[in-house]
């Protein structure tokens, strides 16, 4: 079985094995509505090559369901007018799309909703308890995921999934430790599963469209499931027409693992081949990932990496050396808690509809500086049909990230630089290196920011979120002494920072809840230095070094 070879879910055909994952974008209206940002980046991704795109999970009732800020909705038919924008547009590139539903259940977003959150068993959520649901309460989300699939059949959507993970209304029933009911609906595996069969059921007695469920295979929790129970869960369910296993509960990493963690991590853990049809997502950025999870599944889901490049799907069967990689650093996309939907690698993400062309008459560039910053302004220039040159003293590409002494890091991020050296070679850049550029008549991409080093002493004492004190923590641990506050961690999202910990630990740093004594560092910053900071600015270093130019010759 290939990528490229179309598949089948139910009686629907997808144009190739590629499924974009279901992702929260926080793109959509505050009432649950879609908007053209939101449609126009789906499109992008349709446009990009994905045989089907699911959409992230869409809340089924405006009562107590929402999971996040500026969630997409299910549950007004007055959407379905602007739902099938989004599905025509999806459509018209080839691409099938399948609206996911989801009941948040007992992590349901405390700030958006009208009800306050409920699950089968009122147990401990991570710091707060939820209400037991009734079986008022069952019959009644029964219905609110009846009325959901109907929303996206009138929508024009090609299929259904329901959210049965990461925790989630769904999971809560079929997860023994989160479900001790001794009702109908807990217990047993049959009674487990029992309120999402009915759900399935339901739907697919009522409406001729296929019908899937994300399931964690695992819990990472210490407590949690084994991957032998997910897939038990998959193959005793009746009636669906795909499984799309995921990972996670509440502990990390979930489905979402940093670069310290292996590719295709979901997939290692699956025991086999279901014996139903299957998605599997997890760590999946290049093309060995995807065909090493296509050996167990039957379509391979796709995450970050359609952040990272919205046409994974085309240059992973055509040009796999020119994907703009993910690589798993869990920055911009996991921070969700405020924000829409943003990418590291990728600074276009939600922004799909802004116009980047560059108006400029000048035919050359010369560059100085091969750090990601000039790097990104030669790829910007080269694009826009420029002869681009870029110089740099050191003999690669790559600037600071040559430098990291995190090796896990420091080889996950090359992957970035490799797809620049690609990229750029394709367009014709030419690279000077190993020189010193000394004229006038250059656009200098030097770093805007340099955090000092560490001075050397016997204890070094760390208290600064920034990304290069992490780093520099590890290289020096094995000669200093290394303190570093736990509030150094605020800027690594859970899962990314308790790899790191734990790492950090076995190379002998301590990590105190209150610093004592004089840091040696102490910067603090919100909204620091990083690789999207660099692209950014190599981009409007470039469209300011063209409108002087432009301004020069008026």
């Amino acid at each position: 079985m290939k990528l490229s070879e179309p598949g089948r879910i139910g009686d629907l055909e997808i144009r190739n094995r590629i499924v974009m994952a279901p992702m929260i974008s926080n793109l959509a209206n505050p009432d649950g509505n879609t908007n053209d940002n939101h449609i126009a980046y789906l499109e992008e991704r349709a446009a990009g090559g994905a045989g089907l795109i699911i959409t992230e999970y869409t809340y089924v009732n405006n009562l107590n369901s929402r999971g996040s800020r500026n969630e997409a909705g299910a549950y007004n038919p007055d959407f379905t007018p602007k739902y099938r924008r989004l599905t025509d547009r999806i459509h018209s590139h080839g691409a099938r799309t399948f609206m996911q539903l989801v009941h948040a259940g007992g992590k349901a977003f405390l700030d958006t909703n009208r009800e306050g959150p409920m699950a089968p068993t009122a147990t401990d959520y991570v710091g707060y308890t939820p209400r037991e649901m009734t079986l008022e309460d069952i019959e009644n989300v029964k219905e609110d995921f009846i009325r959901g699939a109907r929303f996206a059949a009138h929508s024009q959507f090609d299929g259904i999934e329901l959210h049965g993970a990461h925790g989630y209304l769904l999971q809560e029933f079929i997860s023994p430790t989160l479900n001790r009911r001794s009702d109908r609906y807990g217990g047993s595996l049959e009674n487990r599963l029992r309120f999402p069969q009915e759900i399935i059921d339901s739907i697919k007695g009522e409406l001729n469209i296929p019908v899937g469920i994300r399931l964690s295979l695992y819990e990472d929790d210490p407590d949690g499931y084994t991957p032998e129970y997910g897939l038990q869960v998959a193959e005793t369910l009746k009636g669906i027409d795909y499984a799309h296993f995921s990972a996670g509960r509440f502990a990390p990493p979930g489905s979402s693992s940093a670069f310290y963690g292996i590719k295709a991590h979901i997939s290692a853990r699956l025991p086999r081949k279901p014996k139903v049809t299957s998605i599997v997502v997890g760590s999946v950025t290049l093309l060995p990932d995807a065909e090493k999870v296509l050996e167990k599944s039957d379509f391979v889901a796709v995450g970050r990496a359609f952040l990272a490049d919205p046409y994974f799907a085309d240059k992973i069967l055509k040009t796999p050396d020119l994907v703009r990689p993910c690589i798993r650093c869990n920055q911009a996309c996991r921070d969700l808690g405020y924000g829409e939907v943003r990418c590291t690698v990728n600074p276009d993400v939600g922004y799909e509809l802004r116009n980047n062309t560059l108006a400029s008459d000048r035919k050359e560039v010369k560059i100085v500086g091969a750090g990601i910053k000039g790097l990104e302004a030669a790829l910007t220039a080269a694009k826009a049909g420029m002869y681009v040159t870029i110089y740099d003293m050191r003999d690669e590409i790559g600037g600071q990230i040559l430098d990291y002494a995190d090796q896990r890091k420091k080889e996950e991020f090359r992957t970035l630089v490799q797809y620049y050296g690609n990229t750029l070679k394709k367009l014709g850049v030419r690279f000077e290196l190993g020189k010193k550029y000394t004229e006038d008549d250059a656009l200098y991409c030097l770093p805007d920011v340099t955090y000092p080093q560490l001075e050397g002493s016997e204890t070094i004492r760390i208290d600064s979120n920034i990304y290069q004190y992490h780093d520099l923590a590890l290289k020096l641990a094995g000669k200093h002494k290394v303190i570093m506050s736990k509030r150094s961690l605020t800027s690594l999202d859970r899962v990314r920072a308790h790899s790191y910990i734990e790492m950090a630990r076995n190379a002998g740093v301590e990590f105190v809840e209150k610093m004592d004594g004089t840091p040696s560092v102490d910067i603090m910053q919100r909204l620091q230095y990083d690789i999207r900071s660099a692209m950014v600015s190599g981009r409007e270093a470039l469209r300011k070094y063209l409108e002087n130019d432009s301004k020069a010759h008026l």
